[in-house]
């Protein structure tokens, strides 16, 4: 007998790229219960007290708890019902995300165990279910607030955040669901695009029981038509195929076919295992694209193509309920805004989002810069972690087209002393050809904003105050060798390793943020502005300069919206434009400077930062 389908929430799959119908999402109430001192060490000793809202993390007031204390532990539960079984198929618990480490017992036995805070994890529980009448998941998370070798983003070790930094996240923070899947079935799939050869790769790996002989078949759509529709062998339980696309020749039609922000095309994927007898056993649904990003002379190239990056800083947080999203509507509004706003990207900041932000930049075109969250500390504890992590993430995100750069380390945070310690620069030079062996389609960013050592492009964080000074010093021809040996952007070098760099692309991947406030008591900001007018006017004229620049391959403006105590977004926190968005947009592409203003004469050059400091003295992103 087949058992009865799960229901499903209208608000997606949450991993958007694997996708089957027989889902249950648990978010929702959950059983709560704070452990300051991680005391608790079994389901049984822990006293329920309170009820949160999964997957909002207890620090936000949207989970129900809203407590921004310092605490080491805390603990979940939820009974659910237990649906009808058949020998045929298993059930898998997913976590999207879980900060830090999670242990998970299923009615009353230990199921299994993950550590890292942003990426997921699955634990097949079916032995654990069998023969109950309902199934009791508990959760444990460990994060101690304090540890600075976990990686941890921009969560605060302090109890008030203050500068760049915010409240932390604890727990559960993403997603939990449940899947009724096949025995044998298709456990991850990714997707490669080869544009010389107008060709998409596929490799799908299986997992369960594969002693019987099984064929994979394969069916890609796009604009209404099929473009592929083929069925393979399945050998060793992997499968790895190369499928050929007839190649229309550079004419509209190619074009079409290709993805590009203007032009986001998904190719549609139905993948279909089936049994020696054609029974189908298993079926996903996914997508992919034709597109391909590289590094051409020191230009990035879009589809072999030179392409200019216009990118906004994003660090992914909501007031209410922090690095979790309000919903599936608050990530499309978010990829839309930043749209509308004339950006063709945004630069993730020391998060790993959620997919379903990927998904929808997949889906409305919109250029990604995927970003390791920080650890604060180098040690031996430290470097596995961020590996393990980093590895994770790629593994995940491999396949959305709308990621373009891989940047591992930012600001030297977590290898603090690249200058005088070997062992740092090994460890961000090892990173950066691990992301080269694990995926070599996409170009890396070794250490953003500084010190490059192993690098694609060589990011730079400048925010000086004086758009001319900022002209004068990217304007000429012959200004790499120079920049490279004397500039010293927060006051470190730029390259480390002489001229290497010297034909690679610069982005200028931090720059502006220019606070709407005229209180630096309660705010934050790199300059400020006391009014819309004055942001608008000065945003405008350092916009026109930076497009001018002829030395850059693009920019990272920031930042997309206010963050907790730093106001220096071009929208405030609940998303709402500070002047109006088609005015954004129209300064973000390079429009003319406004009347009676020049690089000169722009009121930027009398305003002070924070504190009056120099620039090189701020904390920066």
């Amino acid at each position: 007998m087949r058992p009865p389908e799960m229901s499903r929430p209208s608000h997606g799959y949450p991993r958007p790229q694997l996708r089957r119908n027989n889902w249950l999402s648990l978010n929702g109430a959950w059983d709560f219960a704070l452990d300051r001192e991680a005391s608790w060490s079994e389901p049984e000793d822990v006293s329920w007290n309170a009820t949160i809202l999964v997957p909002f993390s207890p620090e936000t007031s949207a989970s129900g708890i809203g407590n921004t204390d310092l605490y080491k532990s805390c603990w979940y539960r939820r009974t659910l019902p237990t649906h009808p079984f058949d020998p045929g198929h298993h059930l898998l618990l997913h976590f999207g995300a879980v900060d830090y480490r999670a242990t998970v017992w299923v009615n009353g036995r230990f199921a299994g165990t993950h550590e890292g805070g942003y990426t997921p994890f699955t634990i097949d529980i079916t032995s654990h279910v069998r023969g109950s009448a309902d199934t009791v998941v508990v959760v444990r998370a460990e994060d101690d607030p304090g540890d600075l070798t976990k990686p941890r983003g921009k969560q605060d070790w302090q109890r008030e955040p203050h500068s760049i930094w915010y409240p932390r996240t604890t727990g559960i923070w993403q997603s939990v669901w449940l899947e009724r899947v096949p025995v044998a079935r298709i456990d991850s799939i990714r997707w490669t695009t080869n544009l010389e050869r107008w060709e998409i790769g596929l490799t799908a790996w299986l997992a369960g029981d594969l002693s019987e002989r099984m064929r994979m078949s394969v069916e890609l759509r796009a604009r209404g038509h099929v473009l592929a529709r083929d069925s393979y062998a399945v050998i060793g339980g992997e499968l790895h195929r190369r499928i050929s696309l007839s190649d229309p020749g550079i004419d509209d039609s190619r074009n079409e076919l290709l993805w590009n922000p203007s032009s986001p095309t998904l190719i549609e994927a139905r993948l279909r295992l089936r049994s020696r007898t054609g029974t189908v056993i298993d079926e996903v649904r996914s997508y992919t694209a034709l597109r391909t990003v590289g590094v051409d002379g020191d230009r990035m190239v879009l589809n072999g193509r030179p392409y200019f990056l216009r990118l906004v800083l994003d660090q992914g947080y909501w007031p209410e309920t922090g690095l979790t999203s309000p919903d599936d509507r608050a990530l499309r509004r978010d990829v839309q805004l930043a749209k509308a706003m004339g950006f063709n990207g945004v630069r993730k900041h020391q998060k790993i989002e959620d997919p379903r932000y990927l998904y929808w930049a997949d889906r409305l075109g919109l250029l990604v810069w995927a970003e390791m969250p920080s650890t604060y500390r180098f040690t031996t504890g430290a470097i596995p972690r961020v590996t393990r992590e980093w590895m994770a993430a790629l593994a995940r995100d491999y396949s959305h087209p709308s990621v373009i750069t891989w940047v591992p380390f930012n600001e030297s945070w977590g290898v603090p002393n690249l200058p005088a310690n070997p062992a740092e620069r090994h460890f961000v030079r090892a990173l950066y050809h691990l992301t080269k062996t694990l995926d070599p389609t996409r170009p890396v960013v070794g250490n953003d904003g500084w010190e490059s050592v192993a690098t694609d492009i060589v990011g730079i964080h400048d925010y000086d105050l004086d758009p001319a000074r900022m002209a004068r010093r990217y304007h000429a021809e012959d200004i790499v060798p120079r920049l490279f040996k004397r500039e010293r952007q927060g006051g470190r070098l730029l390259v480390l390793e002489g001229d290497d760099h010297a034909q690679s692309p610069i982005v200028l991947t931090e720059f502006g943020g220019i606070a709407l406030s005229d209180d630096p008591h309660t705010t934050w900001g790199y300059s400020r502005a006391a009014t819309a007018e004055e942001l608008e006017t000065r945003y405008t004229t350092l916009l026109a300069v930076v497009n001018e620049l002829g030395l850059l391959s693009g920019f990272c403006y920031t930042q997309f919206a206010d963050t907790f105590q730093e106001t220096n977004g071009l929208l405030y926190a609940d998303r709402r434009p500070k002047f109006p968005l088609d005015r954004i947009a129209k300064a973000t592409s390079g429009a003319p400077l406004p009347p009676g203003t020049t690089k000169e004469g722009s009121p930027r050059l009398s305003m002070p930062t924070n504190d009056g400091a120099s620039t090189a003295d701020q904390p920066t992103k």
